[in-house]
Parts: C-alpha cells; structure tokens; sequence
C-alpha cells in the first residue's frame, strides 16, 4: 500500500510527536498510532475481488491506494479467473459527516461544526448552513 502524506496529515502526527506531555515513549508511540488510524479510516480504498473461472467467489486483496497500485498487483498474479476494482469508502469519513472531523481539509473549520462541505445547503457557488440537525452551524468556513 502506497500512502503519499497529505499536508493536515503529516502536522496531525508532528503535533504529537512535539508534544511535551506525554509521559514516556511508549504513551506517544500509542498516540501516534491511534492518530494515523483514525487518519487512514479518513481514505478511500481500492480493492480487488477476484472471481474463479467457474464464477465461483475467489481472493480478495485491499487495501490499495489507487486503481494502479491494484491493477500493478493484478498483473504479477497468475492464479486465473478474472477481476474487478471496488472502491471502499471511508468509515471515517462517514462517521465524520455526523461527529464532525474539526480542523481537517475539506471540512468546515467553523469551531462548531467540522462537517464535510456537502453537508452544508448551497446557495450557487456559496455554502450555507450545515444541514446535519445536531449542527449549530449558521455558515461554512473553508479556512
């Protein structure tokens, strides 16, 4: 799996890896790997389910980064049957739509709210207010 850092990413870990509270290494090692869990649940997935070629159920082979990183992996096999990409949505994003992800690209950073940009009403080119009931959010901000 091929993970390129995004920006909001890589400053999520370096804010708790400069962070002076922790009490030993231990403590910020497991900080550090629930951090880069909770930002990978933040990605879509490929996978790649096989069939054999009596079309029963075959193997199938996830995560992926992209459809090239799955198809590259498709082409070093030879155990026959056929394949096709899935895209695996991201749980964290979902969940984020309804608990908020504050402070993350691509959701409104208004201290209240941190919901994804298509959760808010729009009014042409503009966004409004979050339309997630729980939402305080009287207005999107991008940043």
């Amino acid at each position: 799996m091929r993970l390129t850092p995004r920006k909001e990413e890589v400053e999520a870990v370096k804010a708790l890896l400069e962070d002076p509270t922790f009490e030993s290494a231990d403590h910020m090692a497991k900080a550090v790997i629930k951090e880069v869990g909770e930002i990978l649940q933040m990605r879509d997935w490929v996978a790649l389910v096989h069939t054999w070629k009596d079309g029963s159920r075959g193997l199938n082979w996830a995560p992926f980064g992209n459809a090239a990183e799955a198809e590259a992996f498709a082409k070093k096999l030879s155990i026959g049957g056929t394949g096709r990409l899935v895209k695996l949505y991201a749980p964290g994003v979902m969940l984020a739509n309804v608990d908020g992800k504050k402070g993350w690209k691509g959701y409104c950073f208004h201290l209240e709210c941190g919901h994804a940009p298509f959760t808010h009403s729009s009014a042409g080119t503009s966004r409004g207010a979050c339309q997630i009931p729980t939402c305080p959010c009287d207005k999107f901000r991008a940043s």
